[in-house]
């Protein structure tokens, strides 16, 4: 069939929406999913300019959220009517997936980013030629084809526009607390970022129990949302030195746990000098830049620990549902950060998250949907 789709034909050109992309044909373990809306992720950005070694032209889009069409022959946990939010795919099968972690699934890269379905097949055309896929998902869609393992159910009576990021950026930085980190009660932790995922961090920091939840951003309007959103303390780096703010926020002492979102190379070097004596960094950002790490003096006696997190190390079936319930309970107020656009300005929408001007900026491709059909 059809659809309609924003494609970006080269490394770093601009989106471009057309309506005569071929959508692959349904397996027996697929959805045919209707696209409500879409969260624009800074990972689209990253593969839209190319800091990544991907195909063109490709179909991004990993955020998204909509109601299941039509199902294959063997699904048997959804049916036409489902409204559902779409993440990565697991194959659920590799060593890793049978543990429970599907983030570390040793078929990742080729289910998620190898541009094309599980099973080697193209999952977009265009005049006979492939387009490339993300996430086995691509979002950026009017419809799509997902695999069963690719979709979480979500009641229906909430607002499915609001909904997509919790698919990647809420779940990845709220699942590297919760997940990762498990700060236990009494504990301090930083998040270096206020974007989407730093605050999904900040938030799940509060939930846990952490008595100190310190903000580290260089935008006042960002630093008051996160004080809305649970921050105990904010430093805005702009005219405060992160590690000696840090200090004294904790009696010199340095913080537990430190999730740092932004990627710079700066910013993760002072968060290493930031933790406390056995203090762990977290570094969850999308980038390609390095830092300079003595061992002796920046780990080894001060016992501290630099890790990665892949989207948060999360099920999206299990830890989506969990952020629902919190939103519910009014502790995840996620939809603070969202900002609407129409799916016509996926330009606009990108360039605004690109600045900073909108933390996370979501694409409305069904405007005839109304929250509660």
């Amino acid at each position: 069939m059809k659809i309609k789709a924003a494609i970006v034909d080269e490394k770093g050109a601009k989106f471009d929406i057309r309506d005569d992309v071929e959508l692959a044909e349904m397996q027996p373990d697929d959805l045919q999913v209707h696209m409500v809306a879409s969260g624009i992720c800074h990972s689209d950005e990253a593969l839209r300019k190319g800091d990544a070694e991907i195909g063109y032209p490709i179909i991004l889009g990993h955020e998204g959220a909509g109601i299941v069409e039509k199902v294959g022959s063997e699904v048997k946990d959804f049916k036409p009517g489902d409204h559902v939010i779409l993440s990565f795919y697991g194959c659920g099968n590799c060593i890793n997936c049978l543990k429970g972690q599907p983030t570390k699934c040793l078929n990742y890269a080729a289910n998620n980013l190898s541009g094309v379905r599980p099973d080697g097949s193209a999952h977009f055309t265009e005049g006979g030629h492939q387009v490339d896929d993300m996430f086995d998902q691509s979002s950026f869609t009017s419809t799509t084809v997902v695999r069963e393992r690719n979709a979480v159910k979500v009641p229906k009576d909430l607002d499915l526009r609001k909904l997509g990021p919790l698919g990647c950026g809420y779940v990845t930085g709220s699942g590297t607390v919760f997940n990762t980190l498990k700060p236990a009660p009494g504990s301090t932790i930083a998040v270096t970022g206020t974007g989407a995922v730093g605050l999904a961090a900040m938030m799940a920091g509060k939930i846990s129990g952490c008595t100190k939840v310190i903000a580290i951003d260089r935008y006042d309007a960002r630093l008051d949302l996160a004080k809305e959103l649970g921050a105990t303390h904010t430093i805005n780096t702009t005219d405060q030195d992160m590690v000696k703010a840090i200090q004294d926020l904790t009696d010199g002492k340095g913080v537990d746990y430190i999730v740092d979102t932004t990627g710079a190379t700066k910013v993760m070097e002072d968060a290493i000098q930031a933790l406390a004596q056995g203090g762990v960094l977290a570094a969850i950002a999308v980038t390609a830049n390095h830092i300079d790490v003595n061992t002796w003096d920046d780990l080894c006696p001060s016992d501290r620990t630099i890790i990665g997190v892949n989207m948060g190390d999360s099920i999206p079936q299990v830890d989506i549902p969990r952020l629902i319930e919190f939103y519910k309970l009014g502790m995840f107020d996620f939809d603070k950060t969202e900002k609407f656009y129409d799916f016509s300005q996926i330009n606009e929408a990108n360039a605004d998250s690109v600045s900073g001007k909108t933390i996370k900026p979501v694409l409305i491709i069904d405007k005839d949907y109304q929250p509660g059909d």
